[in-house]
């Protein structure tokens, strides 16, 4: 869908190979981010779909203070560190401040701009200023092509790097809706769309951890429309055992449900693909 390429260590976002942005929500214990890493490394290799491993250090939009939030930019770089090393993943987190951007970018090699902070200025311009590709999310108060805004801002900071992703605009009350027009609309921006599929299903105001949290039943139906429409990349979160995730458990995917998931969209991306080229 994209008219522009970016690169991400050996990944080409926005060519006509679908990519796949995934893994915990939060990270947790080394041992589930390395049991997570570790399928998603053999998904990859069989499936040949470009994984970005993805986990946050830091939650600070958690509806309570009881609530897991995240081991901290130290410790949390240190887990992502490992995961490289020994993986081999490119790397995305999120920053919620603008002092976290350096940092971060010493590890990360995607710095993901969180939708409720998208038109933050401060923090867009130290994101663009480390050099590493932005991922803006799409705010759920915004219309898609006003995301040309936050994008505009990263661009006069000095960095084009860009990938936007689609998460779903409040409708009602606590109820994200996706509507496909927004992947067109954002594409004509000039960067990689990614679709954040397993977001779109949260139920706002609803605990993560409770089964009415998130509405699972509509990932299936949600995902191939994002594909069909001709996304770039795709992002699921993903957890060994969702039941138990310390964030976001009623949405997140598990991961060893995650390669039959992925095989009817990387077919129909290939359809796609081959009816834009034609």
């Amino acid at each position: 869908m994209s008219n522009k390429k970016i690169k991400v260590g050996n990944i080409d976002c926005g060519a006509d190979q679908l990519f796949l942005i995934s893994g915990p929500c939060v990270i947790e214990a080394e041992s589930i981010m390395m049991t997570a890493a570790e399928k998603l490394k053999e998904i990859s290799e069989k499936l040949n779909i470009p994984v970005i491993y993805k986990s946050s250090f830091l939650k600070d939009n958690r509806s309570s203070l009881k609530y897991y939030n995240g081991p901290g930019l130290e410790e949390g770089m240190k887990i992502l560190a490992k995961v490289k090393e020994q993986f081999g993943f490119t790397l995305l987190t999120d920053i919620h401040y603008p002092d976290q951007a350096a940092p971060v970018a010493e590890v990360c090699d995607v710095l993901q701009i969180p939708a409720y902070l998208c038109m933050q200025t401060g923090l867009m311009v130290a994101a663009a200023k480390t050099g590493k590709v932005v991922n803006i999310k799409h705010g759920q108060f915004l219309a898609p092509d006003n995301m040309k805004h936050p994008v505009t801002k990263c661009e006069e900071a000095g960095n084009n790097q860009i990938i936007l992703t689609e998460r779903g605009y409040t409708m009602g009350y606590n109820d994200l809706v996706v509507d496909p027009r927004s992947f067109y609309h954002m594409s004509k921006i000039g960067y990689p769309v990614v679709f954040d599929i397993t977001h779109s299903i949260r139920k706002y105001g609803i605990p993560s951890a409770d089964a009415k949290g998130g509405a699972r039943e509509f990932l299936p139906v949600l995902s191939r429309a994002g594909v069909a429409s001709g996304v770039d990349g795709i992002f699921i979160e993903v957890h060994p055992d969702p039941a138990s995730a310390l964030c976001d458990a009623a949405s997140q995917l598990s991961v060893y449900a995650l390669e039959e998931f992925l095989k009817p969209l990387l077919e129909l991306h290939a359809i796609e693909v081959k009816y834009r080229n034609a």
